[in-house]
């Protein structure tokens, strides 16, 4: 009896370090020290020292269910930019930078072109937000997983200088809300998806006009990351005064955690384009409007607020790194409560 017959595969995890090492070389930053490897990702961090009072962000998550997805389309190269956008549009709406991000998959057997596929969008994420892939695991789990199925989480680091930081403390009611464009889904209420469309190959290819694409096609595109599009309203000498992220549990739950006490809002549900696949999924779920708003997006990956004479310039500041943005609303006198008109 060996490791091998037992249900892991040393030699496969070798293989796998190799194939990915071309696409961790594309994400390195001069702070980091060492190559891939070592038993610690190591980060050089003397550039904070020109920072007044620099503080450290973390941000950890996966991708849900979603990753259910790309089982079924067979189709890895793209989940990884989820698991690094959900780390690190989080730590951007603190106003932070990320620094370094290391990733987990855990799988029930080795295959290693699947896990350089699932690494390489990893890697894009990182380069996407300008963040070094420092490291990572990939764990087999026999017995525990199917061989042919994993998860992917991940983690990352950043830092910002406590005067920079976005806290919300400074929103007052008349300050604009600027609503910035999501991809979709994103990576959040895909246990809902997943009961409204049948999960097979056949399903998931059906093209629909609305659409413009198949179904798997509009599911799996990946999580925006928004990083580039912060600092270049930051850039623009804009004040961010509130951020959130608009990820599970929708407007009604994110948007509140931005908020000060004494103050809400209210935003103009046709102020923006709703993309269509929430529509669909809307009609085909027979899901009402606030449990939509209260799952999704709904098309807003971000809401900022930011004071109302600085609306067009944070607009064309996010349109310079691609992002559509829109005047979606504005704060009011409230109790953190989300009014959709």
């Amino acid at each position: 009896m060996d490791y091998k017959k037992s249900g892991v595969d040393i030699e496969a995890g070798y293989r796998s370090v190799e194939l990915i090492k071309e696409s961790v070389k594309t994400t390195m930053r001069p702070e980091v020290l060492g190559g891939l490897g070592g038993f610690a990702g190591a980060f050089d961090l003397s550039k904070i020292k020109e920072m007044d009072e620099p503080v450290l962000l973390s941000g950890t998550d996966g991708c849900g269910t979603k990753v259910k997805l790309a089982f079924v389309l067979d189709k890895h190269d793209t989940i990884g930019i989820d698991a690094v956008a959900m780390c690190v549009n989080d730590i951007a709406c603190s106003g932070g930078e990320p620094l370094f991000f290391l990733d987990y998959i855990a799988c029930g057997k080795n295959y290693p072109e699947k896990i350089a596929s699932i690494v390489s969008g990893v890697a894009e994420g990182c380069r996407q937000s300008e963040a070094a892939l420092v490291g990572g695991e990939t764990a087999e789990h026999p017995g525990l997983m199917p061989e042919d199925e994993y998860d992917l989480a991940g983690f990352a680091v950043g830092v910002v200088d406590k005067k920079d930081m976005i806290t919300g403390e400074n929103i007052k009611p008349g300050d604009a809300l600027i609503g910035i464009a999501s991809t979709g889904v994103h990576s959040n209420g895909f246990s809902l998806v997943r009961k409204v469309f049948d999960m097979s190959r056949e399903s998931l290819d059906t093209y629909y006009d609305e659409l413009g694409k198949t179904l798997g096609e509009a599911l799996i595109e990946p999580t925006r990351i928004y990083v580039k599009g912060l600092k270049a309203v930051r850039n623009a000498g804009v004040t961010i005064k509130g951020c959130s992220h608009i990820t599970g549990g929708g407007f009604y739950e994110n948007i509140p955690r931005m908020l000060p006490d004494g103050v809400s809002v209210r935003i103009k549900k046709d102020s923006y384009d709703i993309p269509p696949i929430f529509g669909l999924l809307a009609a085909k779920g027979d899901i009402e409007e606030h449990m939509m708003y209260n799952t999704y997006n709904m098309g807003l990956g971000m809401v900022l607020a930011v004071d109302a004479a600085d609306a067009e310039k944070t607009i064309e500041a996010l349109a310079s790194t691609g992002d559509k943005a829109y005047l979606v609303g504005e704060v009011i006198s409230g109790n953190k409560e989300v009014e959709l008109v």
